[in-house]
């Protein structure tokens, strides 16, 4: 494993493993480890020394990136980048293709927007939502050792681990629907994501109510009836007001949101 300093950045010295377990040795219980995966977010956060970690873990060269599907198994590597995923089934393609541009999309990798922090003026983290749609477990190490566990309970101890892979069992029908709107610069302002499973189960979840994706279990309850889901929606959710929308505009979307995506849900056999 490369080691190497940071040149004009506060960390100290930078790793570079070469496999998934020089990786795992390297983050070790993730004190004072940053996380490089495409460095879309951190990058920037390093040059404004907004972050100044003791040191940086690359992970581009740790063999973490790649897509496998073992009988509608679909795993997917931390380290993969989000243009690889525009193709997959909703919600996640049409989710991952609503993520910034192509150079965005091309460079910043799933495990880096799974794990992504409270941003500074706008929400982050858009496939949180559709991962959480489709019920996603995440094979993740630090203190403890390597553990898989749903993606709702990685999310809460996002900061102190390292995504490895997220695995989810492909749905019967999915559906994402998402706020457009052209001033907001390519940052998603609100979007629900759906999947109705083999055994008609639908889960829904919402990103840009909060800091990170949320379920939605009130509209779940209520899936069978668009308009009282959407109504329901809104107990499951606390919107706060940032550089994209207020939290009365999110209010008031979210409930045309999530009545679009039980409608696709239902018009796909």
């Amino acid at each position: 494993m490369a080691t190497a300093s940071l040149a004009g950045t506060a960390a100290t010295e930078v790793l570079r493993p070469t496999s998934e377990a020089e990786a795992v040795e390297a983050f070790g219980d993730g004190d004072g480890v940053l996380v490089v995966g495409g460095g879309t977010i951190v990058v920037p956060d390093l040059t404004y020394r907004r972050l100044r970690p003791a040191k940086a873990l690359l992970l581009k060269d740790a063999g973490l990136s790649g897509i496998e599907n073992e009988g509608g198994r679909v795993t997917i590597g931390a380290a993969t980048p989000l243009a690889a995923l525009v193709d997959l089934p909703a919600p996640i393609g049409p989710c991952a293709a609503n993520i910034g541009d192509r150079e965005i999309r091309g460079v910043a990798t799933v495990g880096g927007n799974l794990c992504a922090g409270e941003g500074y003026e706008a929400p982050r983290g858009d496939l949180q939502g559709p991962f959480l749609a489709v019920g996603a477990t995440v094979r993740s190490a630090g203190a403890g050792g390597i553990e898989e566990e749903p993606l709702e309970s990685f999310l809460e101890r996002r900061r102190s681990r390292l995504a490895l892979s997220i695995s989810f069992q492909t749905p019967a029908a999915g559906a994402f629907a998402a706020l457009d709107r052209p001033h907001t610069h390519d940052y998603t302002a609100l979007a629900v994501s759906g999947a109705r499973g083999a055994d008609g189960t639908i889960r829904l979840a919402a990103t840009g109510v909060g800091w990170w994706g949320v379920r939605l279990p009130s509209a779940e309850a209520a899936a069978d009836d668009p308009e009282a889901a959407g109504r329901a929606a809104l107990e499951d959710v606390d919107p706060q007001d940032d550089a994209l929308a207020s939290a009365w505009y999110r209010r008031k979307v979210l409930p045309v949101l999530v009545r679009t995506v039980l409608t696709e849900l239902e018009g796909v056999a």
